[in-house]
């Protein structure tokens, strides 16, 4: 099978020098890009409903950047002022720094964990007194939850955003060489807008192990595995497979 295009289930790059670019330069081949997911925010009504009053918590679980987005945009609509001494505390140090967007940094008490959540424990730990909220989407980790109730501590999740399909219907007459998948939601998108779809000839490219077992449970036929030790990114995955498929 010779490659000629292939479309990835996501946004667009908005950096010129994204290596699917470079892909499709070298090899000569057309790459598309389309989101089959995207995040919806709640309304301030919506918040109400799940009876969450933001000044009853002096500190907010981040998990991620979306987190702090809606945490922020809430506060905003249910004309809540986040007090000076509101602690966040923030999974990663990308999620941290993503906070400069809406506060001062060095004026606040932020707390940094790891790469995973479980890397928040020891700090969670020390601040038992505290009343957090937890701001997360409809789709939320299992461990989350589980650490946050395993430590006793006082918290609430407040169901800000929600990830949903999006509307792919320009590509229902478009035949592509490789689909390329890089989280479970965007599959059930796939089939949320196509309950009849068909693979045929198409390869499907996948990323993480939920993916690809949501790609399986739904009988699609997957090519291409990522990450593996001989190819841990997917581009390098995608080349190697155009390589030896001329």
């Amino acid at each position: 099978m010779k490659v000629k295009s292939i479309l990835i289930s996501q946004p667009e790059p908005t950096s010129e020098a994204s290596p699917f670019y470079s892909l499709a330069k070298n090899l000569k081949i057309q790459v598309d890009f389309k989101p089959f997911i995207k995040v919806e925010g709640l309304t301030a009504k919506e918040m109400r409903q799940q009876k969450i009053d933001l000044s009853k918590y002096s500190g907010v679980v981040l998990t991620s950047r979306n987190a702090v987005d809606h945490f922020f945009r809430v506060a905003e609509e249910m004309r809540f002022h986040v007090p000076d001494a509101m602690k966040y505390f923030c999974q990663s140090e990308a999620v941290a720094y993503y906070l400069q967007k809406y506060i001062v940094y060095r004026k606040r008490k932020v707390y940094i964990g790891g790469k995973s959540f479980t890397d928040l424990k020891s700090i969670l730990k020390k601040h038992k007194k505290e009343r957090f909220l937890l701001p997360s989407s409809n789709i939320l980790k299992p461990e989350v939850p589980t650490l946050m109730d395993e430590l006793n501590l006082d918290w609430k999740r407040a169901t800000m955003y929600q990830t949903v399909s999006c509307d792919l219907s320009e590509l229902k007459d478009v035949q592509y060489d490789i689909l390329v998948f890089f989280s479970p939601l965007g599959i059930s998108s796939l089939y949320d807008n196509f309950p009849d779809f068909k693979q045929g000839k198409s390869t499907i490219a996948v990323f993480g192990k939920t993916t690809l077992e949501e790609a399986e449970n739904r009988g699609l036929k997957v090519d291409i595995k990522v990450p593996t030790p001989e190819t841990p990114s997917m581009t390098m995955a995608l080349e190697n497979f155009i390589k030896e498929n001329k």
